[in-house]
């Protein structure tokens, strides 16, 4: 695990991306919850952190509307893209992300 941010930075329902061993990484606050995944759709790469948050942890990519699961990565819209997700722990005030 290697240090990403202070949790104060990730407001609920908030989004921030941060760079993690040379990757860069979205976090994503859903009602307290912490979730990590890469800031590209694999659909056509647009940046997800202009996505929308919405029921539960589905994350929506602002260009064309592919909804992924921030928890498993999987495309409710069409299995064959996944998005890559990390494991995330808070220790004290520091979000740590294994980008491994």
């Amino acid at each position: 695990m290697q240090f990403a941010c202070k949790l104060v930075e990730i407001p609920n329902w908030g989004k921030k991306v941060v760079t993690v061993g040379g990757q860069q990484v979205l976090l994503v606050n859903v009602k307290g919850a912490l979730y990590a995944c890469e800031n590209e759709c694999p659909h056509q790469g647009s940046p997800l952190n202009g996505g929308i948050v919405k029921d539960g942890p589905i994350l929506s990519c602002p260009r064309h509307g592919y909804r992924f699961n921030l928890q498993s990565g999987a495309c409710s819209d069409n299995p064959e893209y996944m998005l890559k997700t990390y494991a995330v722990q808070v220790v004290g005030d520091d979000v740590m992300v294994d980008v491994e």
